[in-house]
């Protein structure tokens, strides 16, 4: 909480700061403003456990350049902005899924460091020295007593040195052949243009994730000239030298992933004046803009800080990779292609084109959100799919540097595109995305593939599945099949594809294809024949038919993807009713995931601190994990069988024990991958959860417990006919967290949902909230907390 309130301090000084240096530059405008969310965001939050594409500061939303500072830089894991860590190791302009490029540190130059400047130049620095907040980042060097200040556009890195003033060489080191982050850099070259400007490229070597490499083209631009350019013959990395700087040093850095002339103009169409300041201002509006969508009332300074921080994450890590002009790398095929996007009348790009990690989860978190308080967001992904589809063939489930990656399991860009045509966001090609879809779910395509399996399409089983209505666990040894990729745990991934096929096939019925909605259909009914009603649990089961002998349902990774048995078991999102039934009904299917709670809840509902945690013995048997994605929906499952209470008091408790942090030592206890737990947050403290994704006609949103008074959600005009979307919980409190009644718009509503489109024409839902159940509330079972 200390940490918190310095935080906190710092901010507000910056925004007096910045409202003093508008008022001088535009008399007619007021110091006085309304508070701007910005300035509730801790980006610190959960840095000690980050990875390399986790932090933001000094970016745009997902903007391709995420601009900040380095303190460990070897590895996918454990690496970027770590908070307990003191030496700033550079300031790097890529910090995305499998991506990383173009750090620089400035340096001082003398006679005790010239010889080994580009091998040590590391440099202390103090958190009480920093400042951060969506758009800007503060830092003081203290080996070189240089400022430095961190701000961008979309594509365009802008930095900020102020130098020492005494009479010492000023320098700006370009680390371009290093191992940065998930990756080596490499071949990297620079060199003068002009006194002020500078070019140079640098290859991105491929990883195990992504198996091609990268070129990333870079523009610098200095407000000073430079005096030399030195180039060191062991590290092959460069040092600028630059004129004697009366002021501040400015640097502009575009990017791009085509050419140098793309990189060039992603400058001059984004950031053609120098006016530092005024970037920092509307960076801040634009991420003003995006918070602003979501308006709370009520919670203590803590908890709205939180809130928006979570909100801010639910728009993060995932990245632009096209230019200006809608140039793109594309990697799909043999060879490297530069793409170029659709453009309309006035010549720009119809949509951006983006790196992503997995969508493996994202039915439970950026689904809902995005498709209800971002549906452009989501609009511009499902169009940046499909072009993958059109280039490559298959829409991918995490493409990293224009290629496929083949992350994690399943079809998991499915839901994803079925919910955004559900809710009328995606409209167009219908017939093209369905064929694209389908395509993924067949032989030879997506589905078949295990994760990071590249060459082959084997270890997803899918033969298995569609043959027998399992894939089997251990792979078979047959016909030299055996290992290919990972993940290939054969229960998870039976229920992942048919949860997946079920939202095809409701597709499919949208589309009228009659045919294949009851082929989808009866695919999605699979999970039942994983779930071994002998132990009540799904289980493993060989090629031949046989369960595993001596099974432990909280063995973690035995036939379950980052999970173990007793959190995977309840991976039906949509038959809920239908995974009840093979338990033995409502009551017994209750009991056992209520039992698993008070379980979860000894140890905060968690695996330990971090995603590495998991595999600890002291956290894997958790029945219930936060912390990753299998079980996130498990709160809201009570809602559909019967306890609408149970919903309400768990999903609270998850909250309180998971979400409320506001550290640099906690925040998601486990793995945030790209905004899926800052939307899990934010959707659990709205008190709405979509359990299938949001992929049936007119989808339904379960109604949970509110965290807030008053909750109002700005609707898109060009998706929804309505203005705001209101959810009013009435004493509503710590105490207070049962719904004992439900009303939308002054009618009362029977049971703990709504639509879609009841939400999009906006009107207003009352919970009325109290400290006890109602009869109303608690169904008809007797299962107690």
């Amino acid at each position: 909480m200390e940490l918190y309130r310095i935080h906190l301090r710092k901010i507000v000084g910056i925004a007096l700061i910045a409202l003093f240096l508008a008022s001088c530059k535009d008399e007619k405008k007021t110091p006085i403003q309304k508070e701007q969310l910005v300035e509730k965001v801790f980006p610190m939050l959960d840095t000690e456990n980050s990875r390399w594409f986790f932090f933001s500061s000094a970016n745009r939303p997902f903007g391709m350049v995420n601009l900040s500072p380095d303190t460990e830089i070897n590895g996918a894991w454990g690496s970027g902005y770590r908070y307990a860590k003191d030496t700033i190791k550079g300031f790097s302009h890529i910090h995305a899924w499998q991506m990383s490029g173009l750090s620089v540190m400035p340096v001082t130059v003398n006679t005790e460091n010239k010889e080994h400047i580009f091998t040590d130049f590391y440099s202390k620095f103090s958190h009480n020295k920093e400042q951060a907040l969506p758009g800007y980042h503060y830092t003081e060097l203290e080996r070189y007593k240089i400022t430095t200040e961190l701000t961008s556009t979309k594509r365009v890195g802008f930095h900020k040195y102020t130098y020492p003033k005494k009479n010492i060489q000023k320098a700006i080191l370009f680390n371009l052949n290093t191992m940065l982050g998930p990756c080596e850099n490499t071949q990297g070259t620079l060199k003068k243009d002009s006194d002020k400007e500078l070019s140079g490229q640098l290859v991105m070597q491929p990883t195990h994730r992504r198996p091609k490499p990268v070129t990333v083209f870079f523009k610098i631009k200095l407000n000073v000239p430079l005096t030399s350019i030195e180039q060191d013959s062991i590290t092959n990395n460069y040092l600028l030298n630059v004129s004697d700087v009366d002021n501040a040093l400015l640097m502009k850095v575009g990017i791009s992933y085509t050419s140098i002339e793309n990189a060039n103009n992603n400058i001059n169409e984004e950031l053609p004046d120098w006016d530092f300041d005024s970037v920092v201002a509307n960076s801040k509006t634009e991420w003003n803009g995006l918070l602003e969508r979501i308006k709370i009332e009520g919670g203590t300074e803590k908890e709205q800080s939180r809130f928006y921080t979570d909100l801010w994450h639910a728009l993060q890590g995932r990245r632009v990779i096209s230019d200006y002009n809608g140039a793109y790398p594309d990697n799909t095929g043999e060879t490297f292609r530069i793409g170029q996007l659709p453009l309309d009348a006035n010549g720009k790009p119809k949509f951006n084109h983006y790196n992503s990690d997995s969508f493996w989860g994202a039915q439970w978190t950026i689904n809902t959100l995005w498709g209800l308080v971002y549906p452009e967001i989501m609009d511009e992904f499902t169009h940046s799919l499909m072009q993958y589809y059109k280039d490559g063939g298959l829409i991918p489930r995490g493409p990293s540097g224009g290629n496929y990656t083949y992350v994690m399991t399943g079809a998991t860009s499915t839901p994803f595109i079925v919910t955004a045509i559900q809710k009328n966001i995606l409209k167009d090609s219908l017939e093209t995305v369905y064929a694209a879809l389908k395509k993924n779910h067949m032989l030879n395509g997506i589905m078949g593939k295990a994760g990071y399996e590249h060459n082959t399409d084997i270890g997803g089983g899918l033969n298995y599945y569609i043959k027998n209505g399992y894939v089997p666990y251990p792979f078979p040894i047959a016909h030299k099949e055996g290992k290919f990729g990972i993940h290939m745990d054969g229960t998870s991934q039976t229920n992942e594809y048919a949860y997946q096929d079920w939202t095809l096939a409701q597709l499919a019925k949208k589309l009228n294809k009659t045919d294949d909605y009851k082929y989808f259909l009866k695919r999605s009914e699979n999970y039942k024949n994983v779930f071994n009603t002998e132990v009540g649990w799904m289980a493993p089961k060989d090629i031949n038919g046989n369960w595993k002998k001596d099974f432990d349902p909280y063995q973690y990774e035995t036939g379950f993807t980052e999970s173990n048995g007793a959190q995977s078991t309840w991976f039906v999102p949509q038959d809920i009713e239908g995974l009840a039934s093979l338990m033995g009904g409502n009551e017994i299917a209750v009991k056992k995931l209520n039992t698993q709670f008070k379980t979860a809840a000894k140890l905060k509902f968690t695996s330990g601190t971090s995603h590495a945690a998991e595999l600890h013995p002291e956290y894997s048997r958790i029945p219930i994990n936060y912390g990753n994605q299998p079980s996130i929906q498990t709160a809201f499952i009570f809602n559909k069988i019967g306890r609408p209470d149970l919903t309400q008091y768990w999903s609270r408790q998850v909250v309180e024990n998971v979400f409320s942090g506001l550290s640099s030592s906690t925040g998601y206890n486990g793995d945030e991958d790209q905004g899926l737990m800052g939307s899990l947050a934010v959707l659990m403290k709205m008190g709405i959860f979509q359990m299938n994704g949001g992929t049936e006609e007119n989808p339904e949103y379960q109604i949970g417990s509110p965290a807030f008074k008053k909750i109002t959600i700005k609707l898109h005009p060009e998706y929804a006919t309505g203005k705001e979307f209101v959810i009013q919980a009435e004493n509503n409190s710590a105490e207070n967290i049962y719904v004992n009644d439900v009303e939308f718009d002054n009618k009362k509503l029977n049971n703990y949902s709504i639509k879609h489109n009841d939400i999009t024409n906006g009107g207003t839902l009352v919970l009325k909230m109290n400290k006890e159940v109602s009869n109303n509330s608690a169904g008809l079972l007797t299962e107690k907390r």
